[in-house]
């Protein structure tokens, strides 16, 4: 495994901001911190922030949703759901690594993100 894998275990790496209307919130964001955002082509809309390395993505809000870097995602699954949280399903993303949306043991959302090799 790489050092900057190791280095991201544990902090947050990424996250989704859930918004009803996607240019009102890429304005919002936009005005308040300077971010500039590309939008990426796929199935799915997603705006993508470098600046705050973070996406605006279509969805009802209820808050933020960050992602947490691990070394072994496989494994922290399986430590989530030891711990009495709610593993999610490990998906892949082409060419960059994979992830998975899991909810801690009070129902709070946070995704797990680890880097491909």
């Amino acid at each position: 495994m790489s050092e900057t894998v190791n280095e991201t275990a544990g902090k947050i790496v990424w996250f989704e901001v859930p918004a009803a209307d996607t240019q009102r919130a890429r304005g919002f964001y936009g005005e308040l911190f300077g971010w500039s955002f590309e939008s990426m082509d796929g199935p799915t809309e997603y705006h993508l922030t470098y600046e705050g390395g973070g996406a605006l993505a279509p969805g009802e809000p209820n808050g933020i949703l960050p992602y947490f870097g691990t070394a072994d995602i496989d494994a922290s699954l399986a430590r989530v759901a030891e711990l009495g949280g709610t593993a999610g399903t490990r998906q892949e993303i082409p060419d960059t690594g994979s992830f998975a949306v899991c909810a801690d043991s009070e129902g709070n959302p946070f995704g797990l993100y680890q880097a491909g090799n």
